[in-house]
């Protein structure tokens, strides 16, 4: 139990950790443009435009859905897992 509580305290400093510097790099370079990233919101998370049968923000169906999007600083889609800057098929569940 010790294990699980400690794992939940450093994954939520490190969550923190990166969500102040990202917010801070957007604050300092206020010309940067955000890109739309496909394939890395969460389910009911993305910005717009989750494909037919969608109507926008918050429509996506599952987690990293294939057409739906939602903005990262300039420069960051592609580092993420799973990130791509066009929409692409998401996998069918079995």
């Amino acid at each position: 139990m010790k294990n699980i509580n400690r794992t939940i305290a450093i994954t939520s400093v490190v969550t923190t950790a990166m969500i102040l510097l990202s917010s801070g790099a957007m604050a300092a370079n206020k010309n940067a443009k955000p890109e739309k990233c496909y394939g890395v919101a969460k389910a009911g998370q993305n910005d717009c435009a989750a494909g037919p049968g969608t109507t926008c923000a918050g429509t996506s169906t599952t987690d990293a859905q294939g057409n739906a999007w939602t903005y990262v600083l300039a420069g960051s889609c592609e580092k993420l897992v799973g990130g791509s800057l066009k929409p692409k098929q998401t996998p069918e569940k079995k």
